[in-house]
């Protein structure tokens, strides 16, 4: 964080600094501007100065001067996330509040005394927190150090779950400084610019940049042949000549094959695929498990999960061989349940369960489902006390042991000559799933009266349906232009149909359902340019993606499913979610702007 004031400029004061800031807000912003305090005492602050034990900076005792802080509450102006401006009662009960936190953790950090580095302690006696933080509390904020030294009258940031560290602020005018330069020439701090909202001050993100053509690993993927068998590996032939030893390492204990099974009463391999997801059918051929692992842990599949069906008697049945997993998702299991009963066999580390469905439900409510979890086992204490742990080992035995017993019950139940080791070593028609979209969370729909400090609650109240559909229709245009939805004709046909008054449907398998998807897989096989390089498995193949093609991709799905919910949920509850995931900082003038009634257009 540097400060916005140029290097080349003289600083301004204190005082001229909070004059712009007390002009621009009485103009742009008088409800915040109300929220100042006015300046605080000479002897307040000496007195607080005696009670800290420390002697206020300069510039924190001029801003005082100028105001004692803000009242907290609503429209109170704010500097970023760094929260209010502190008076001098705030300052002094926060300081003191924090230097007894800082005693019982003292033994965790410096102790606060000595040369230690500044920064080598949770909380020290001359630090005074002059923000109050973004939850208006000591949680967090910017701090002034008043230890004598080059660092006295130096801006820091604290966070209680964090190190506290400096900024780029060399002082408290230079906060200052930085902050009427951005009310006046509507700049940036810390990613946000500056915004007067019905007469408060407010922080927008700033408008990101959007990769305009990400790269497509989708349609890289279908450019990449997929991969081969493994070439058989020869022993090692022994030196000609001199000695050499043979080295013995124990072998690992052999991987336990327990995948997620699925089986479907009346449904062929063909059906069960499709309904599972998989839509490429160039990518449908007859795999083994261990080929279909193979095959899913490169570019060819861009991270879609791979599954395997066949059937035995009147059961079909899938197995899931690689990637996120699908067979225990409800929206999955919905589709496989089709018309017909499904039972389901996962087991997740020490948790095996057993779901069924009947008819796209869970069968009684979920009251048929089956839980078994165990104890983990790879650990033990030694007669020292330490703990030690058993590697080539099977962690959770008694989940595995469940696992068969349940495959056995549910064969027998169900009357199917399954065998697992067969089904996981015989060739079985597999595909790549294009992943179905995921339930929304219940939590998600319901109506929500604020979005990004703006009052939706109010809006809704006072806006006719049709007059508000129609605007949340137009942010919904101005949403997929800035994200680059509006570059796939599935959507601007849907948009376009929106415009005319009709009420589009979002149909499974349909054009626009797979481009949802789609840009979802694509978001998703992206992910790992975010991760650092050490981090990845050393098998990971690299991929032809930054930071900035994953997050292009995740804006467009992100927008898409904004999209979705206005097809799907009422809009007052969909509002909430396109506006905010509107990108522009000006999203509120450009509401406003919608929400004025359209002019009929003139007659010929």
């Amino acid at each position: 964080m540097k400060s916005i004031t140029r290097a080349a400029d003289a600083l301004p004061t204190v005082e001229e600094s909070w004059a712009r800031v007390d002009a621009w807000l009485a103009e742009h912003a008088p409800l915040s501007r109300a929220r100042l305090r006015p300046p605080a005492a000479p002897d307040e602050i000496a007195a607080a100065e005696r009670r800290l034990g420390v002697r206020f900076p300069p510039d924190l005792v001029a801003s005082l001067r100028c105001h004692d802080g803000v009242e907290l509450d609503a429209g109170a102006p704010v500097f970023v996330l760094n929260g209010p401006f502190a008076g001098v009662e705030d300052i002094v009960h926060n300081a003191l509040f924090l230097r007894s936190v800082g005693e019982d953790v003292a033994n965790e950090y410096g102790n606060g005394d000595g040369d230690e580095d500044e920064l080598d302690a949770y909380w020290r006696d001359e630090w005074l927190l002059i923000t109050h933080g973004v939850a208006w509390d000591v949680q967090d904020g910017l701090f002034l150090t008043c230890r004598a030294g080059d660092d006295y009258g130096r801006v820091g940031h604290y966070f209680n779950e964090d190190a506290p560290s400096f900024t780029g602020w060399t002082s408290l005018a230079a906060v200052l400084s930085a902050f009427a330069d951005a009310l006046e020439r509507r700049l940036p701090v810390d990613g946000r610019v500056p915004l007067a909202a019905d007469g408060a001050l407010v922080w927008e993100e700033a408008t990101p940049a959007v990769k305009a053509r990400p790269t497509s690993l989708l349609e890289l993927a279908a450019r990449t042949p997929e991969p081969g068998p493994e070439p058989a590996r020869g022993r090692p032939e022994p030196p000609v000549s001199g000695g050499y030893v043979t080295i013995v390492v124990p072998s690992p204990a052999p991987e336990l094959r327990q995948p997620d099974l699925v089986f479907a009463e009346g449904v062929g391999a063909e059906e069960l695929l499709l309904r599972a997801g998989v839509v490429r059918r160039e990518t449908v051929r007859e795999r083994t498990h261990a080929e279909a692992g193979r095959s899913a842990a490169g570019l060819w599949a861009a991270a879609r999960p791979l599954v395997r069906a066949g059937r035995r008697g009147a059961w079909g049945f899938l197995t899931q061989s690689a990637g996120a997993e699908q067979l225990t998702r409800p929206e999955v299991l919905r589709r496989l349940a089709r018309d017909t009963r499904v039972v389901a066999l996962t087991k997740h580390g020490p948790e095996v369960r057993v779901t069924v469905y009947d008819h796209g439900r869970p069968l009684a409510g979920g009251a048929q489902d089956r839980l078994v979890s165990s104890p983990r086992e790879d650990y033990a204490r030694l007669p020292d006390g330490t703990k030690a742990q058993s590697l080539g080992v099977d962690p959770w035995p008694g989940s595995s042991a469940a696992y068969t017993d349940l495959l056995a019950e549910l064969l027998s139940a169900l009357g199917v000559d399954f065998d697992l080791d067969r089904a996981l070593d015989e060739p079985l028609l597999s595909g790549l799933v294009l992943p179905v979209l995921a339930d929304m969370p219940e939590w998600s729909c319901r109506p929500s009266p604020e979005v990004r400090q703006f009052d939706l609650g109010a809006l809704v109240e006072r806006t006719p349906e049709p007059e508000l559909r129609t605007a949340m229709a137009a942010q919904l245009r101005r949403l997929a232009a800035e994200t680059g939805l509006d570059a796939f004709p599935e959507v601007t046909r849907t948009l376009a149909d929106i415009d005319r008054g009709e009420s589009p449907e979002l149909v499974e398998d349909q054009p626009l359902d797979l481009r949802m998807r789609s840009l979802a897989a694509e978001a998703a096989a992206a992910r790992p340019a975010l991760e650092p390089s050490w981090r990845r498995g050393r098998d990971t193949p690299e991929l032809p993606v930054t930071r900035e093609d994953f997050h292009a991709w995740q804006l467009r799905s992100d927008a898409a499913d904004a999209l979705r919910r206005f097809l799907l949920l009422p809009v007052p509850i969909a509002a909430a979610t396109i506006l905010h995931r509107r990108l522009s900082d000006d999203w509120r003038s450009e509401l406003a702007q919608d929400l004025r009634p359209r002019r009929p257009a003139p007659e010929h």
